[in-house]
């Protein structure tokens, strides 16, 4: 018996020490990975389609949903990107020169007489512009700049990425069924598990995400027509924004709103005000119920919370491993509660 014993805890310590280094040879790829394996959930519709016209060549149809992938998704992604970076840079240099300090300051303080009228207390009270605005801009720029930075870590992830998108597409079938296999519970369990991840994707992808994109457009859109400088770096905050329950896109489009009165622009103040709340507020309330469907059902401050914290966490890939986490810890305390009721 204790030598029985002493091989249980000898099969389990090694299984750990092998289960941390195995995730520490793919934890450079973890990124790829989990996006290869969103865009599969995401893209197995259309993957479908392509597969019922090629069904006895798995492969080509992988590589023919790799290519939608690719030209619809990713290629416009990295041209996003590309802008949003090219953007922020105009912005921390025209702040850096003296112009531009000038300039801001001066609708700074033009702010400031505003709130004096109506708020004694303000009075006094000073904006440091070289102190505040050149560090906040140097942070974000020295953030943003990791992203571009390395470019042979992002081909590389790239490369890997397309490759676990291909072997998902082309044995998909074959993996699930393994890992229902390998897996402890009844195989019904499994399912139901596996079933609501993928519910969890897409009302994170084709629900959150794709209201706070087109969001992201249209903010985009408004501040082009309206003239606030930069649209599409302050477009793509707006989808970050949108994520905000109750606020979401009013963070980045107030302040401009503001930034138009402050400067004179009435006329435009008060387009892109209407514009806000006729296009860009009205498509939560038309387009979410349709996308999202009955999704993952959870609270919009929750999937807030699951989104930053997996963001703080993970990193860029948190904004889908924070919710996965949250709706699988969901999915297995309703199991647990409902096997205890069976033996109850």
């Amino acid at each position: 018996m204790g030598n029985t014993k002493l091989q249980v805890y000898f099969i389990v310590t090694v299984l750990l020490v092998i289960s941390v280094l195995t995730f520490f040879i793919f934890e450079p790829f973890l990124s790829a990975l989990v996006l290869a394996i969103v865009c599969v959930v995401v893209f197995k519709p259309i993957h479908k389609r392509i597969l019922a016209n090629f069904e006895e060549w798995p492969g080509l149809a992988a590589l023919a949903t790799i290519s939608v992938i690719l030209v619809f998704v990713v290629t416009p992604l990295s041209l996003l990107g590309s802008q949003i970076f090219q953007e922020a840079g105009q912005i921390y240099s025209y702040l850096t020169h003296e112009e531009g300090k000038s300039a801001l300051t001066n609708v700074l303080n033009m702010a400031l007489r505003d709130i004096e009228t109506y708020v004694p207390v303000a009075q006094g009270f000073s904006v440091n512009v070289d102190q505040y605005i050149k560090q906040g801009l140097e942070w974000f720029l020295g953030n943003l700049g990791v992203v571009f930075s390395n470019l042979a870590k992002i081909l590389l992830s790239l490369f890997v990425f397309i490759i676990a998108l291909y072997y998902l597409l082309k044995d998909g079938y074959k993996i699930r069924k393994f890992i229902v296999a390998l897996s402890p519970l009844s195989d019904g369990d499994d399912e139901v598990i596996l079933k609501k991840l993928e519910t969890s994707v897409n009302s994170i992808v084709r629900g959150s995400l794709l209201i706070g994109f087109i969001q992201g457009i249209l903010t985009m859109i408004g501040f082009t027509i309206f003239g606030v400088p930069n649209p599409i770096l302050w477009g793509s905050i707006a989808m970050i924004a949108s994520l905000v329950p109750g606020i979401g896109t009013t963070l980045v489009l107030a302040p401009a709103v503001l930034f138009l009165f402050l400067t004179g622009e009435t006329i435009s103040g008060f387009g892109l005000l209407a514009w806000g709340i006729g296009a860009v507020g009205l498509v939560d309330n038309l387009l979410g119920p349709k996308l999202i469907g009955k999704g993952m059902q959870l609270h919009p401050l929750l999937v807030l919370l699951a989104v930053l914290g997996g963001l703080a966490f993970f990193g860029p890939i948190g904004i889908f491993l924070g919710p996965l986490t949250l709706s699988l810890l969901i999915s297995i305390l309703e199991l647990h509660f409902s096997l205890s009721k069976q033996k109850n």
